[in-house]
Formats: structure tokens, C-alpha cells, sequence
């Protein structure tokens, strides 16, 4: 049976509730200890570096993601499963999204907001049916949750984009979301 990839989208800092950085290295864990791959933005900075040095520590596939730009800045991770380097942000994204089965959201900042933005379209439209789980730790998430009722309710979406994801309120929470 093939291994399922899981794409964690998260940030390139810890943030400053250290619940975050508690979060990615439990989804890391969690991840490494149900068989599953991790795929993800090949950072070793924030909430990247946590998440895949608890799935390496727990004995997991990591496979990395980093366009060249960010490749000092982020500090790319060489010592992954697989780490390969892009040439822009979109090939980034592309290639992260192709090769995982399943899309999980940490907290994170603009980067993360993009990446989980272009999936959700892409579901809207059809382009995908991968499992999207936000993973709303310390509810991290709500006043995103909060946004997107705002747009549905000022007509630029329809209610039915709250379909295309789940929400998790822990790591532990989400797994069975991204089986």
C-alpha cells in the first residue's frame, strides 16, 4: 500500500503562544507515527523546523519543498527524506500540493494564508477534492473562520465554501480529518 502524504501548511516562526510550536511537533509526530509522509516547506526555521525535525524524530518520510530564495532565509532543511528547491513560490506550492493526498493548516502568517487560500479556490472549483483540515490551535484560526462568514454574508462567497475544509481544534483532532 502507498504511504499517504500530508501537506502542513504553518509559519517560518514559533509566534508567541509556544501552543503553536507544541502543535506542529505533535502533527510531526503524529504524522511519522501513522505511516504517513510529511510534506512540507522544507524551512528548519519556526513552526516548519518543529513539525519536521518531531516527524524525523519519530523515525518519518519528510519531504521538503524551498524555493532558492528562501533557501537561507527559511534555512533550508538538507537532511530530509527529500529535499528539492524550485524557482519561484508557485512551483513551491504546486509541487508540495502534487504530492500529498491531504492538506493540514498550523497557525502562520501571510505564506500560510496563501497557500491554504489557493487549495480552498481550487477545491471551490473543482480542481480537487483533498481533504483541507485548519487546525485551530488556541483558536488561532477564528477570527479567519469570522472573515469568511463576513464574505459570505456580504455575498462574495456562497456558505458553501466552509464545506470544502474541516476544522480541528488539535492536532490529535485532525488526523482522522486527514485519513
Amino acid at each position: 500500500m502507498r504511504q499517504r502524504s500530508i501537506c502542513v501548511f504553518c509559519g517560518a516562526s514559533d509566534g508567541i503562544d509556544p501552543a503553536y510550536g507544541a502543535a506542529g511537533e505533535a502533527l510531526g509526530t503524529l504524522i511519522a507515527e501513522n505511516n504517513m509522509r510529511l510534506v512540507y516547506g522544507a524551512g528548519d526555521v519556526g513552526l516548519m523546523g518543529r513539525t519536521a525535525r518531531a516527524a524525523q524524530s519519530a523515525g518519518g518520510v519528510t519531504f521538503g519543498v524551498i524555493p532558492q530564495h528562501l533557501v537561507d532565509w527559511e534555512v533550508g532543511k538538507t537532511d530530509l527524506t527529500t529535499y528539492i528547491v524550485t524557482e519561484t513560490m508557485h512551483e513551491r506550492k504546486k509541487v508540495m500540493f502534487m504530492n500529498a493526498d491531504a492538506v493540514a493548516l498550523l497557525p502562520g502568517g501571510a505564506g500560510s494564508l496563501d497557500e491554504f487560500f489557493e487549495v480552498l479556490t481550487w477545491a471551490q472549483l473543482g480542481l480537487h477534492a483533498k481533504p483541507l483540515v485548519l487546525i485551530n490551535t488556541n483558536g488561532y484560526w477564528t477570527p479567519l473562520l469570522t472573515l469568511l462568514d463576513h464574505i459570505i454574508a456580504e455575498g462574495f462567497a456562497k456558505a458553501n465554501i466552509k464545506d470544502f475544509f474541516k476544522i480541528a481544534a488539535t492536532p490529535q483532532d485532525a488526523l482522522p480529518l486527514l485519513k
